[in-house]
C-alpha cells in the first residue's frame, strides 16, 4: 500500500529538485513485525520518499545485525531513523514521522542536503561554543499541529552542533518512555534528563534551556 499519493509525490519531487544542494543519508534500523508493529509502514514511507530523488541515500539495516552501528548511531530502539549529511547528524526519528512529522522530516532532509538552518546567527553561535553533550528528547503524536516546530529546532540544534543529540519519540509507539518522562501533553521536551518543558517554545527560550543544561554537566 503507497503512504504517499500522486499529489504528494509531485510537490515532493518539486521541492526535492529546488531545494536540495547535495545528497542526503537515511539511515533506517528496523526489526520483525513480530517484534516491531510499525517498522514495515515506516520502511514503506522512507523508500517511497527516497526513490523521489536520488540524492536521498537510504540505508536499512536489522537492528539485531547491525548492533555495532546502531550504538555508533545512539539508536536504541526500533523503528529509528538517523539523518545525516556532510556528517551523521545526531538527528533520529523514534517512531514513523507519520501526520504532521513527516513535513519534519522533509525539512531535516532539505536541512541535511544544505549542511545548514534556518537558525538566528546569535543562536548558531551560542550552539557552536558547546564543547559538553546535550540529549534532547521531543515527545510528539502524529496529530499534534504544535509539535513539529518542537522537533525541528532540536534537530537543527543537532545540524549546529556537534555536541547535540536530538530524538523525536513518538510517545504512542514508545509508551515506557513516555510513561517514564510522565508526559501528560505534547510536544514535551526533556534535556539531558535533567530540564523539560511542554509546548512550542521560541528558538530563545529552548536555547536558554539547552545552555543552562550545559553548564551543569560534570
Amino acid at each position: 500500500m503507497s503512504m504517499l499519493n500522486d499529489g504528494d509525490r509531485k510537490v515532493l519531487e518539486e521541492t526535492f529538485k529546488k531545494e536540495l544542494a547535495g545528497d542526503v543519508s537515511v539511515i533506517y534500523f528496523t526489526d520483525s513485525e513480530e517484534k516491531c508493529t510499525y517498522c514495515k509502514e515506516n520502511l514503506g514511507l522512507l523508500k517511497e520518499l527516497s526513490a523521489l530523488d536520488s540524492r536521498i541515500k537510504l540505508t536499512v539495516y536489522d537492528i539485531n545485525e547491525h548492533m555495532s552501528e546502531a550504538k555508533f548511531l545512539g539508536v536504541d530502539a526500533v523503528p529509528s531513523t538517523v539523518i545525516g549529511g556532510k556528517r551523521i547528524y545526531g538527528i533520529i526519528y523514534k517512531g514513523i514521522p507519520a501526520g504532521h512529522e513527516f513535513a519534519s522530516l522533509v525539512g531535516d532532509i532539505i536541512d541535511a542536503s544544505k549542511d545548514a538552518t534556518s537558525l538566528s546567527e546569535k543562536t548558531k553561535s551560542a550552539l557552536k561554543s558547546l564543547k559538553k553533550h546535550i540529549d534532547i528528547k521531543v515527545f510528539v503524536t502524529p496529530t499534534c499541529p504544535w509539535c513539529p516546530k518542537a522537533v525541528r529546532t532540536a534537530h537543527q540544534f543537532a545540524i549546529e552542533s556537534k555536541f547535540v543529540k536530538s530524538s523525536m519519540i513518538e510517545a504512542s509507539e514508545f509508551m515506557d518512555l513516555a510513561q517514564k518522562y510522565a508526559v501528560m501533553g505534547v510536544p514535551k521536551i526533556v534535556i539531558n534528563d535533567k530540564y523539560s518543558f511542554e509546548g512550542a517554545q521560541p528558538e530563545e527560550v529552548f536555547l536558554n534551556y539547552v545552555m543552562a543544561s550545559a553548564e551543569e554537566v560534570a
